[in-house]
């Protein structure tokens, strides 16, 4: 754990682009991270994290021109819907 002090530099080093996301999650998902990191060549779980939203913005985005990513959107948000309680809590 970070030190106080640490803590405050980082945040006002960052104040007007970044805040701290902390979270719980399974394990799965935090070996699902690393392995996001190590295949795309990110620099960790953060950065892994990141990708993850950038990729789904961008498959929203392209489901407004596609029917094919429209149709992987759904499928993919309804298969989390069923599945959800392994991968929260």
């Amino acid at each position: 754990m970070a030190t106080r002090e640490a803590q405050r530099k980082w945040r006002l080093t960052h104040r007007y682009v970044k805040r701290q996301l902390n979270v719980m999650a399974r394990e799965n998902t935090h070996r699902l991270l690393d392995s996001f990191a190590e295949r795309f060549g990110l620099r960790g779980k953060g950065e892994a994290v990141t990708f993850a939203t950038f990729v789904t913005e961008a498959l929203v985005q392209r489901s407004d021109f596609s029917d094919e990513a429209k149709r992987l959107l759904e499928d993919v948000a309804e298969a989390y819907r069923r599945d959800r309680d392994l991968y929260i809590n």
